[in-house]
């Protein structure tokens, strides 16, 4: 009988001991420093949204801001670049803190209808875009290979379906997004390298200022590279990949920054060689052929052809980011999953591919124009995006110690403004 009550008395300490603080945090495993590889397992989320950034609305849009304007509008890049890193870093932060996915989150906090009015926000965003990527992508490929744009439209429409049709559809899609825009970078830096742009007067462009009949070329400018729904779908790459707190300030050095300035200067690369070529002669790129000679000053066809693959690098890549996202929460805002493999989404997506070339099928006689005129249009739903992103990164009981600080509150209210007078300045213009 003692043996058994030392026995039960032994059991029960070895409980008592499994249950104190110091035995639970002994539990868990140290940190441990990263490797290489490490680091580059969390790029990823970003790059996705720098490669739905980098399109070729992006690409268009840049060229002729140079053509025409000179360098007079590298600061709209500049600042576009800093406020998108700040709220994609507000939409990192919220995927590591939701329990759920962003727009189920918005849901649950603001009311049903507030998280339904953001996935159909988003979902008319990616319609805009759709349509430059389906434009841009025949174009770059008719370059290419010859023939007609439309047919490279509708070979494009078809592959990038096809590669949405894998089940890892978000693994795929970051994995061939990484690459391509690596090989985009080093087409467009020696693109530069050939142009031998004004350097010094690209400095002088970092000075704001609005040259006459520039507006609605700015509200593009800044519909594309200072990208709110892009930077939404960020938490969805975030909780995919199942990132946790802990890798918060690795994912920020590796992945939110990079990601975001790398096609920030991509951008500002291409200004910079359309104001260097086109700039001289006063010539607008308003035709395809235009657009490529930009990139063929001092390299005759190679020049083109390095255009030629850098625009279809950035249709193919924005087009699978594009209807991927689209696909991707518009089927969380109706509850269908917000998982980019869900049956919901992939018919989202498959309307979203349809409707860029239905749109490019049907209005073929100014491609240049119907890009501009898209990309322009998505900053009137942005601002919904943007102020529901700030709010939720606010929230004390979501966000815990990811909370936002002052400075991101600065950052996100100057971008909030920023892209509210883009919207406000883009309707008095048309209605003008």
């Amino acid at each position: 009988m003692r043996e058994q009550n030392r026995t039960i008395h032994t059991l029960d300490e070895q409980r008592g001991q499994m249950v104190t603080p110091e035995s639970t945090s002994l539990s868990k495993p140290p940190a441990k420093r990263r490797t290489f590889l490490g680091y580059l397992a969390l790029m990823g989320p970003a790059f996705v949204v720098g490669a739905w950034q980098f399109g070729p609305g992006n690409l268009t849009t840049a060229v002729q801001a140079g053509s025409r304007f000179d360098y007079t509008l590298v600061w709209v890049i500049a600042v576009s670049t800093i406020l998108m890193i700040f709220f994609t870093d507000m939409s990192v932060r919220l995927g590591i803190s939701t329990p759920t996915s962003l727009i189920t989150s918005i849901k649950d906090s603001l009311g049903k209808w507030v998280g339904v009015l953001a996935g159909f926000g988003v979902f008319g965003i990616t319609l805009m875009f759709s349509v430059g990527n389906a434009v841009g992508s025949g174009l770059g490929l008719s370059l290419v290979f010859g023939g007609s744009p439309v047919l490279w439209t509708v070979v494009c429409t078809a592959a990038v379906a096809f590669v949405l049709a894998f089940k890892n559809v978000y693994g795929i899609v970051e994995k061939a997004l990484l690459a391509i825009v690596v090989l985009m970078g080093i087409a467009f830096i020696a693109s530069t390298i050939v142009a031998q742009p004004d350097w010094y007067r690209s400095l002088e462009g970092m000075v704001p200022q609005l040259p006459p009949g520039s507006e609605i070329l700015i509200v593009a400018l800044v519909g594309t590279n200072f990208s709110i729904n892009a930077a939404f779908y960020t938490s969805y790459g975030i909780k995919e990949n199942r990132r946790t707190q802990a890798d918060y300030r690795d994912i920020t050095l590796v992945d939110t920054i990079p990601g975001i300035v790398a096609p920030g200067i991509m951008t500002a690369l291409v200004i910079m060689v359309a104001a260097a070529v086109l700039g001289k002669t006063g010539a607008e790129a308003g035709t395809i052929n235009a657009l490529a000679s930009v990139f063929a000053p001092l390299a005759g066809p190679v020049g083109s052809m390095l255009f030629a693959l850098g625009l279809s690098g950035a249709a193919f890549s924005s087009m699978i980011a594009n209807a991927t996202a689209g696909g991707t929460m518009l089927s969380d805002a109706l509850g269908r999953g917000a998982k980019a493999g869900s049956a919901a989404a992939r018919i989202v997506t498959g309307i979203i591919l349809a409707f860029g070339l239905i749109i490019t099928l049907s209005f073929q006689a100014s491609p240049v124009a119907l890009i501009v005129i898209a990309q322009s249009l998505t900053v009137l739903i942005a601002p919904l995006l943007g102020i529901l992103i700030v709010i939720m990164a606010n929230k004390r009981s979501v966000m815990g110690d990811l909370r936002n600080k002052w400075w991101h509150n600065l950052f996100g209210a100057i971008g909030l403004i920023a892209i509210i007078a883009s919207s406000v300045r883009l309707i008095t213009t048309l209605v003008g």
